[in-house]
């Protein structure tokens, strides 16, 4: 794999889901309002999040005049941040949704203020893991297409393209993000959009496409570090482990927030993380935690490297508060895995079940959430019901987690040689599969074994625990164990 390593600061060269209820409905309802000029009421009617009495921010306390006092600057600094397409702080962001949704009572015709106001709900959905504010965007982000049509609306499409990415939807994503292409050819953030599109739709060519135009812009000091952040994310997606992570150190090095500074360094600790070396990755997690205590990624890839270095009550502990925070599907599938490694069959049972709940309340809320769904029922629960619904979204988005989720579905009931199609996809770089992830590598090794390859699976296995020996509390393990069956390779007699 091509590990081509970059000077600091450089960059090397390098089918829709059905329609939600909710929008038709919006639709009909903004068409009738607007046309009678009272938009403002026709979406308060609908949308209780801006009714009387609503609430964006936390409840006041002791300290809450000061805070009140410091909003307008925290909302400046969101609304920088947003229409930039940085990361945010999140009580700047909760600043900014308060300070926007006054502005729509007053303005109810002003389309960036409801363009604005979407876009950060989407943030603040995607921080929080509440995808209850993706319908508030969804609505807002309407209304503001509404009022300004898409033809000129580049601040709308930019927010529609970040909520379908938030919930999974690439081929939504994909379309937005080329309208605000079109509309502004020299905005960063919409090569940035395209890019996430198409890594889930698994058009990887597109992706390299994007990324060299995105590159050729020239982005100014403000943008500079965002865009060093995706770009270091295409080569992490390639196997390019070095060049992405000095992409990703110049990044936070030149990031002008807390917020966007600790952004990039839980990035780096994920790399760290995903190539074994757990000391590092802790350190990056606990320094994106001091620039930014509310970050939303570090507390759970804390977690999951106190589990892969063997701390496992302090493990269970920080994963228990990270749901706490955020509760998302997928770090409770890893603490149920957890407590299942530990032998505590009942505390993995609830996780499991706390799986599909929180899967059910986003899908509620317009998340694609077939993948992690798929993963957990491959494993822990209805192995056939996995390969139907990966199935079905490997038709829709042919990603690399997918097809890597999807081929061990397949093992699970025993369909070994299509299982190896879909294995190979997702670890073959020729194939679009170029990361280099340790369960990846371990899923097709274990079909292989099962296949009886036994050269090749070993291959596999002895790649899984090379790239990270302690990738999962549970998989590594079941990676070793199937290694030691394999025992050690024949011994050939040379040539007489």
């Amino acid at each position: 794999m091509d590990n081509r390593v970059s000077e600091p600061g450089t960059f090397p060269s390098g089918a829709p889901p059905a329609p939600r209820r909710s929008r038709r409905l919006l639709r009909r309802v903004l068409v009738t309002a607007l046309s009678g000029g009272v938009v403002a009421g026709a979406v308060l009617a609908v949308w209780p999040g801006l009714g009387p009495g609503a609430a964006s921010a936390p409840a006041p306390g002791p300290r809450a005049h000061r805070v009140q006092l410091r909003a307008p600057a925290r909302a400046a600094q969101a609304l920088t941040a947003v229409a930039s397409g940085v990361p945010a702080a999140l009580p700047a962001l909760t600043a900014l949704i308060g300070q926007q949704e006054q502005r729509v009572r007053a303005q109810p015709r002003d389309a960036k203020a409801w363009a604005v106001l979407g876009t950060a709900y989407v943030e603040r959905g995607r921080a929080t893991a509440a995808a209850a504010d993706f319908p508030r965007a969804e609505q807002a982000l309407e209304t503001s297409l509404q009022v300004l049509d898409e033809e000129q609306n580049l601040q709308a499409l930019d927010g529609m393209a970040a909520l379908s990415l938030a919930r999974r939807d690439f081929s939504e994503a994909k379309r937005y993000a080329e309208q605000a292409q079109e509309l502004a050819p020299d905005r960063w953030s919409s090569y940035s959009r395209l890019i996430d599109a198409d890594t889930g739709l698994g058009d990887y060519e597109a992706v390299g496409e994007s990324l060299e135009k995105l590159l050729a812009l020239k982005p100014g000091a403000a943008e500079r570090p965002a865009v060093m952040a995706r770009a270091a994310a295409v080569y992490r997606d390639r196997g390019w482990r070095e060049d992405a992570v000095a992409q990703l150190t110049d990044a936070a090095a030149a990031a002008r927030s807390p917020a966007e500074q600790a952004a990039y360094l839980t990035q780096l600790g994920q790399l760290a993380f995903e190539r074994g070396d757990l000391q590092d990755a802790l350190r990056h997690y606990d320094a994106a935690l001091r620039q930014d205590a509310a970050q939303p990624a570090a507390p759970a890839g804390r977690a999951r490297v106190l589990a892969a270095l063997g701390r496992s009550a302090q493990a269970v502990s920080a994963y228990q508060s990270a749901l706490a925070r955020r509760p998302d599907p997928r770090d409770a599938l890893d603490l149920g895995e957890l407590y299942e490694s530990l032998g505590m069959a009942q505390k993995a049972r609830e996780q499991y079940d706390r799986v599909r709940e929180l899967a059910r309340r986003e899908t509620s809320d317009g998340v694609d959430d077939e993948l992690v769904l798929g993963r957990y029922e491959a494993d822990h629960g209805d192995a056939q019901q996995a390969v139907e619904r990966l199935r079905d979204e490997y038709e829709r988005q042919p990603g690399t987690e997918v097809a890597d989720a999807l081929g061990w579905a397949l093992h699970r009931v025993g369909e070994d040689d299509e299982a190896l199609e879909y294995a190979t996809t997702a670890t073959d770089g020729t194939k679009g599969g170029g990361v280099r992830s340790a369960l990846f590598a371990y899923h097709r090794g274990a079909i292989e074994a099962a296949l009886e390859l036994d050269g090749p699976a070993r291959r596999s296995l002895q790649e899984a625990l090379r790239i990270s020996p302690a990738f999962s509390p549970l998989w590594s393990r079941e990676a070793r164990s199937a290694l030691a069956a394999l025992g050690d390779p024949p011994e050939v007699e040379a040539p007489g």
